[in-house]
């Protein structure tokens, strides 16, 4: 799948975009765009990528099957901060405690929680095991509140949250992963 190219706001336009890692790596989010600024971090975003390959990899071996992300990594920036998304989890939180325990099993840092927060030089909030070994945030969505007000004030669930963008609330795409 070809993306289409940036909003005049530096977003991917309204729509799920689903993208297999190959796809992904050559896309424009990593690779560029025809005229984009020569310090488009190419190396950064690939090191991400890669990061998202391995959560995204233990999530599919222990069921997950719908896992988006977005955040600053689907967006005109040269350098961004990390990549954010969010997985269906239809069986949370019933099923929690056992996700978290088959996930962590397979990661060699043991980093799969949403408990727990660390701060961390340079970043406003306290950010989650995950991100500071990987700078991805993936977090279970099944139903609930995201922590995210929209412009009116009502707390977004993360389909919605994770498709506008903070601060002026203008509507984005988001990329769902495809398994290869």
């Amino acid at each position: 799948m070809t993306l289409p190219a940036f909003t005049a706001d530096g977003l991917l336009p309204m729509g799920d975009y689903e993208l297999s890692f190959d796809e992904l790596r050559q896309s424009m989010l990593v690779v560029g765009y025809p005229g984009c600024d020569p310090h488009w971090d190419v190396a950064w975003r690939l090191m991400l990528v890669d990061n998202l390959v391995l959560l995204a990899k233990e999530l599919w071996e222990v069921g997950i099957e719908e896992i988006f992300v977005d955040g600053s990594f689907v967006e005109d920036k040269l350098h961004p901060n990390d990549i954010d998304g969010y997985f269906v989890c239809y069986e949370w939180p019933r099923k929690a405690a056992e996700l978290r325990q088959k996930l962590n099993l397979r990661n060699p840092h043991k980093i799969w929680t949403w408990e727990v927060r660390w701060p961390s030089r340079g970043q406003e909030k306290p950010q989650l095991p995950m991100w500071h070994v990987y700078r991805v945030e993936l977090f279970p969505h099944f139903g609930q509140g995201a922590g995210i007000v929209d412009e009116y004030g009502h707390e977004l669930e993360f389909p919605a949250a994770f498709r506008k963008r903070r601060g002026d609330f203008a509507r984005k795409g988001i990329v769902r992963l495809k398994k290869s």
